[in-house]
């Protein structure tokens, strides 16, 4: 009998998860890990301070807790607290792979269908048993984080106003990053201070507005290489560079790879068909 052998590159290295039952006493510790740490709260409200922000994270919600930072508790479990948790590394990736699918996770958000990430949940717990550490748990734990961006137009930081505007950034990014773009030109459109739109974009997207301007450029770019006929210097410009030099140092920054080199990696020019 044949088999298929594949060789699994993941992003992700699980560590440990747990299901919390709260007997009414305690409080969450107070502690700064070197992990992510992914919750799901099933019933009660938990509520955990991250540096200066304070959540209160509800039935149906996820709360995603970021490494090297302080978090802690700052009242005690109440006596119908039940949740989920899951710390895990991220890998170090040498370069975004061409056409990788890339996960917008919000820090807090309400699941659309809280009982398919308890299902996954469990599931991770059970696999999690076995005596032989099996690759499936990295692959749960990434259907779960992709389960939780399906909450990102639900996304729940302690200040509304300002996920609206980070938000409609977003949006503005999304159709006008051929054009001159920055973020004190999206703040005065937004008519909101361009430091108070930075820092709420960053905490909704864990992205600052440069970052984000120049990763839709990038992936704008990328198509255009792939389908295109025109010239380096043409997509520059209708990615939203003015400068050719510019557009290469970013696009080799994203992909690891030069805008020409790029083209003649993936073109479909180059792709054998028969």
């Amino acid at each position: 009998m044949t088999t298929l052998e594949l060789s699994i590159t993941l992003p992700i290295k699980v560590q440990n998860g747990g299901y919390f039952i709260s007997r009414g006493v305690g409080r969450h510790p107070a502690r700064k890990l070197d992990s992510w740490e992914v919750i799901l709260v099933e019933k009660g409200t938990l509520t955990i301070q991250e540096d200066g922000t304070v959540f209160e994270v509800h039935p149906g919600e996820s709360l995603l807790l970021w490494p090297d930072r302080r978090h802690r508790g700052i009242e005690d479990f109440p006596a119908d607290l039940r949740f989920y948790w899951l710390h895990f590394e991220m890998q170090e990736q040498a370069m975004t792979p061409p056409f990788s699918t890339l996960l917008a996770v919000p820090q807090h958000g309400k699941s659309q269908d809280p009982q398919a990430m308890i299902t996954l949940f469990r599931q991770f717990l059970t696999e999690q048993e076995k005596l032989q550490r099996s690759p499936a748990l990295e692959l749960i734990l990434l259907l779960i984080l992709q389960q939780i961006t399906l909450t990102a137009g639900q996304a729940l930081p302690p200040d509304e106003a300002g996920v609206s505007l980070a938000w409609k950034a977003r949006q503005r990014i999304s159709t006008h990053f051929h054009l001159p773009l920055s973020t004190s030109q999206l703040a005065k459109e937004l008519h909101c201070n361009a430091d108070y739109l930075g820092r709420v974009f960053r905490r909704v997207f864990n992205l600052t507005l440069t970052e984000a301007i120049h990763r839709q450029r990038v992936r704008a770019a990328e198509k255009l290489l792939l389908t295109d006929a025109a010239s380096l210097k043409e997509v520059a410009i209708r990615c939203g560079f003015s400068d050719a030099g510019y557009f290469r140092q970013i696009f080799r920054k994203h992909t690891g790879l030069t805008p020409g080199v790029w083209k003649r990696r993936y073109c479909k020019e180059h792709i054998n068909s028969a």
